[in-house]
């Protein structure tokens, strides 16, 4: 695989073309989303499935900003120097989930590479202003890899999230081409952190850029090694001509079987498809 970008965007196939649909639940996440000037990944990420959750009542809630200090060749989150941490942000989530009457609600962030702490504090500050002011709420965490400092990622850890989730994106081989600083063992110390720690850990890949299938299986074997129990798997989308271009369309057929593999290798969860995203339906991964 070339590491550059392509001015061609591939033609989806039919399983990849969906309806839009936005009732009164939509409006009013929308709504609350607007009025409390949030940031969420669904919308800065190009999330497909946005209309399905925001229609359910969730949605996947970005804190730190909306600058990114990487630059990922998959990303569609805005890079650069970010503005300085708005540190009433947590009271304003929390109170945010509240109108939104979340049972769920899944928490993620851009890197702050230009902060000692990675934003640890306003991670773990965060996660307890949402359980302080709806105690009958429950957390995901989509946490970046706070350059796989332990103590960092503990500090996430002892904010009591009932699910953590980090990443790996893609398989060893091509994640140089993929993640601008990331490494993949990285990540895998990351997720056997938090698996240590007690927590259900979780983390996710993108299929279409060139990976093969023994290269996908390699790396679900690594991520159970390391204690994750979840896993998701999706199709990578080009989200602009700026990004990396899409090598192939996995068929639903395979994504069937990496799921079927998956958990007859033992995940505990496995979401794949097409569409499916990080945080897509991240509600059953607590059963």
């Amino acid at each position: 695989m070339e590491n550059t970008r392509s001015n061609i965007l591939m033609r989806k196939p039919e399983w990849l073309k969906m309806k839009v649909p936005a009732g009164k639940t939509y409006l009013s996440v929308r709504e609350i989303v607007d009025d409390h000037k949030l940031h969420t990944i669904c919308t800065s990420g190009h999330c497909p499935n946005m209309h399905e959750c925001w229609g359910r009542g969730t949605a996947t809630l970005m804190i730190l900003g909306d600058i990114c200090t990487r630059s990922c060749g998959f990303c569609n989150v805005k890079t650069g120097r970010p503005l300085p941490v708005d540190q009433g942000e947590p009271e304003r989530v929390a109170d945010s989930v509240r109108l939104m009457k979340l049972k769920h609600v899944v928490l993620t962030s851009v890197d702050r590479d230009d902060l000692k702490d990675g934003g640890a504090e306003i991670w773990a500050r965060t996660i307890q202003a949402i359980k302080l002011v709806n105690p009958g709420t429950t957390i995901e965490t989509l946490i970046p890899d706070f350059d796989a400092k332990e103590e960092l990622i503990l500090q996430v850890v002892n904010a009591g999230p009932e699910v953590i989730s980090h990443n790996v994106e893609t398989v060893r081989r091509i994640t140089p081409w993929v993640r601008s600083r990331a490494k993949y063992d990285k990540s895998l110390k990351v997720l056997e952190t938090i698996a240590k720690a007690g927590v259900r850990a979780k983390s996710g890949v993108m299929l279409g850029l060139g990976e093969t299938k023994e290269e996908v299986l390699e790396t679900m074997a690594d991520l159970l090694k390391a204690g994750v129990s979840i896993m998701t798997i999706g199709q990578y989308l080009q989200p602009t001509r700026n990004h990396l271009p899409v090598v192939e369309y996995i068929t639903p057929e395979m994504f069937a079987f990496y799921e079927t593999e998956g958990l007859k290798m033992g995940f505990r969860h496995v979401e794949s498809g097409p569409l499916v995203r990080s945080s897509y339906r991240a509600e059953k991964h607590l059963l």
